[in-house]
């Protein structure tokens, strides 16, 4: 059977049809969830929105237009690129960059420890920072410093006047350098 004739399978009730048309396209799926960034989120999230693009896709297509195939292709990427464009949005912020509470119970941040405590934690805090600051370029350092300010990457790169894919790499050797830091 074509492609074509699985989808009107599928919408005619045959299970079998549907699970083979997803099975089919599965990898395509994957690929183009591979060429995305979720802010807040990881590639296996855009995964299952292109699945869900994918399966919209059986059960929407109409036979006497495009092919099952571009149809699929296009349901798929516009759920990917949906799912990117509403992470992506300024309200979201506080759920893609929050930073868990201290282990105050009740949420209250006095809870956390005594003056002391604080004080250490802020000299630590500090030390730490000088460390970063010695470890990054000054591309990166500024990228960092902007992407936590809550800019998305590609208002770093026009802030700084480079391209979206050299602001996201100075992001994520950043990222990747300050793990180091972390461990050790």
């Amino acid at each position: 059977m074509t492609d074509e004739q699985l989808a009107l399978a599928a919408q005619a009730g045959d299970g079998g049809a549907t699970r083979q048309l997803l099975e089919k396209y599965k990898n395509a799926v994957r690929g183009c969830a591979r060429s995305f960034f979720l802010e807040g989120g990881e590639t296996e999230d855009l995964v299952q929105e292109g699945m869900i693009g994918l399966y919209l896709a059986v059960t929407d297509f109409r036979q006497g237009g495009m092919s099952f195939k571009n149809f699929a292709y296009l349901c798929i990427r516009r759920r990917i690129t949906g799912a990117v464009k509403s992470a992506s949005r300024k309200k979201h912020l506080p759920l893609n960059r929050g930073v868990p509470l201290p282990d105050g119970s009740d949420g209250d941040i006095a809870a956390a420890g005594d003056p002391e405590s604080s004080l250490i934690a802020g000299e630590e805090a500090e030390e730490f920072w000088t460390q970063v600051r010695g470890s990054l370029s000054a591309s990166e350092y500024e990228s960092l410093v902007l992407y936590m300010e809550g800019l998305s990457v590609s208002d770093i790169a026009a802030r700084r006047g480079v391209s979206v894919k050299s602001a996201d790499n100075a992001i994520q050797r950043a990222k990747k350098k300050i793990m180091q830091i972390v461990k050790g």
